[in-house]
């Protein structure tokens, strides 16, 4: 701990894309493990939630590199905006999956709405045996009254925080050096 306090004192950037890229990634291998190894499939707005980390996590690893490679910073301030924006966006989408799961409003209509078409009853027997629908308003597993999008709202809020933190201490950077 006390290393990693040193390092966010010597170099705020490379400790704020260190920290986005391995806590995102920690948060790519749990909605894996979750999927894989406990047997949880992920619903539509599931996987539209890990587009934020699968973009944000690379592009920290990139950053990471820059700032101990003396990237300009513009390209230091580009990369923390981007990852703050993204991980705003994510935290958006994640409140309202959990909403739909709390059922505050309604989600889309593919994952949490009624079936309306349903086809002749041989189509329907046949697709029956060959998907298995995931809804969006059920919440699959909470832990202290929170779904996984109520923790991915959490997570997405906190990269972007740390992300923000980043691109302030890179603006303030191009702004000593000149």
């Amino acid at each position: 701990m006390n290393d990693y306090v040193a390092l966010l004192r010597r170099d705020p950037l490379s400790a704020a894309s260190a920290t986005v890229a391995v806590i995102g990634a920690l948060t790519i291998c749990g909605f894996l493990f979750f999927q894989y190894v406990l047997g949880y499939p992920p619903c539509p707005l599931c996987l539209d939630q890990r587009n934020a980390f699968y973009v944000s996590v690379p592009l920290a690893a990139l950053l990471w590199l820059g700032a101990n490679y003396s990237a300009s910073s513009k390209v230091m301030i580009a990369g923390f905006a981007v990852i703050t924006a993204i991980m705003l966006w994510n935290a958006g989408l994640s409140a309202y999956h959990a909403g739909v799961e709390w059922k505050f409003w309604a989600g889309p209509a593919d994952c949490s709405g009624p079936i309306n078409s349903l086809g002749s009853a041989s189509d329907m027997l046949r697709q029956l045996q060959n998907i298995r629908i995931v809804r969006c308003d059920e919440a699959a597993w909470r832990f202290l009254g929170i779904s996984l999008a109520g923790y991915d709202v959490l997570v997405s809020l906190f990269l972007a925080g740390i992300a923000a933190w980043g691109f302030k201490e890179s603006v303030a950077r191009q702004r000593r050096s000149g």
